[in-house]
């Protein structure tokens, strides 16, 4: 069919090719080699990288990408833990009076409510469960601090990490977003039982008139009765939707905010040359960001999960949308809202900057 000629060129065109192809390969191998961040991933680049070995390539040590990886999820776990401790520290006190505020019961007519506002939650707590009542309900969020800090700053940074084009190129802010809303909903499945918990403990006393017993008497006890008499363990994940609700698009504006600020701050897209009083800054106008886009969604999450497994109130959070929004008007939607601003911006800025510069000193 092909003259000797012909044939000798079809080979010289298939070695050309095949020399082209390897040249192109080895291209794409050193490019995305470093991205190949993930477990699975790992294990295939390992077995390519045999393969590339064997035609001659540049050997890249897969126990070296391991331990950077390993080095950065140890780093984001350690920073996460201390950010996460300070911000909860700082600002647990009010958040007890956000959830004592958004879950007291609507007063009969002609009946003053349980609590007049802000101030008078935390003086009728201090009185009658004294300082400590403010900080109820800490030992759930103190317990998961280290797992719930660690996933949302690992998994925002490995989406860091595979929407970068090159290893140092700094991400826009719309690509943090995306990171952020990421990192949400991984954190939901975290938060929402945690949540769950502290909330009950947070609520009993608003929820119980004067005289009554304490239901619960810690994190543990609220966890044994839920898995004992509200359906198991899918009891414990009561509100999960409202807490998808809230954390992706919190989430999501909480780190495009954190990271705008810093931008404008340092006058460009380079931030590591940024100061404490600049970090602390943009850490507290990332946390204001996250409630002011999500306020209502967790007053609906708080009363969800407050609510009585025998004889709820609402069948779902569309229902307590509604029934809230027609027995108390738009307001109802916002009960707590000043305590929560009054905590979001001293509690993120001591998280953020405590995460940044933990994450610093260890290289």
């Amino acid at each position: 069919m092909f003259s000797e000629t012909d044939s000798l060129d079809i080979k010289w065109t298939v070695v050309v090719s095949s020399l082209s192809l390897i040249s192109h390969l080895q291209d794409c191998w050193v490019q995305f080699q470093p991205r190949l961040i993930l477990g699975a991933q790992f294990t295939k680049s390992y077995k390519l990288n045999l393969i590339l070995n064997n035609l001659g390539f540049k050997r890249v040590s897969f126990i070296r990408i391991l331990h950077s990886l390993m080095g950065e999820v140890v780093k984001d776990l350690t920073a996460g833990t201390v950010g996460g401790a300070a911000q909860l520290v700082v600002g647990h006190p009010f958040d007890t009076i956000k959830v004592k505020l958004q879950s007291q019961p609507v007063p009969l007519p002609g009946q003053p409510p349980k609590f007049s506002g802000a101030m008078d939650a935390v003086k009728q707590t201090i009185a009658v469960e004294g300082v400590g009542g403010l900080y109820k309900g800490m030992g759930a969020p103190l317990a998961t601090v280290a797992a719930f800090n660690a996933l949302l700053f690992t998994v925002r940074g490995q989406m860091e990490a595979l929407l970068k084009s090159e290893p140092d190129t700094p991400l826009t802010i719309s690509q943090q977003v995306l990171c952020g809303a990421g990192a949400g909903v991984a954190v939901s499945f975290l938060a929402c039982p945690t949540e769950l918990i502290k909330c009950r403990l947070q609520a009993q006393s608003a929820l119980g008139s004067a005289g009554d017993a304490v239901k619960y008497s810690g994190p543990l006890d609220v966890a044994r009765h839920v898995l004992k008499s509200e359906g198991g363990a899918r009891g414990l994940f009561k509100g999960l939707v409202p807490t998808f609700a809230r954390e992706i698009p919190g989430n999501a504006a909480m780190f495009g905010v954190y990271e705008a600020i810093k931008q404008y701050l340092a006058g460009g897209q380079d931030t590591s040359k940024l100061g404490r009083g600049s970090l602390v800054v943009a850490g507290g106008f990332a946390g204001a960001s996250f409630w002011v886009s999500v306020y209502p969604t967790d007053v609906i999450k708080s009363v969800i999960q407050v609510d009585d497994y025998k004889n709820p109130k609402f069948s779902g959070s569309i229902d307590a949308f509604k029934k809230i929004l027609a027995s108390e008007g738009v307001k109802g939607l916002y009960k707590g809202f000043g305590p929560a601003m009054a905590r979001s911006i001293p509690a993120n800025a001591a998280c953020f900057l405590a995460y940044e510069m933990t994450k610093n000193s260890l290289g």
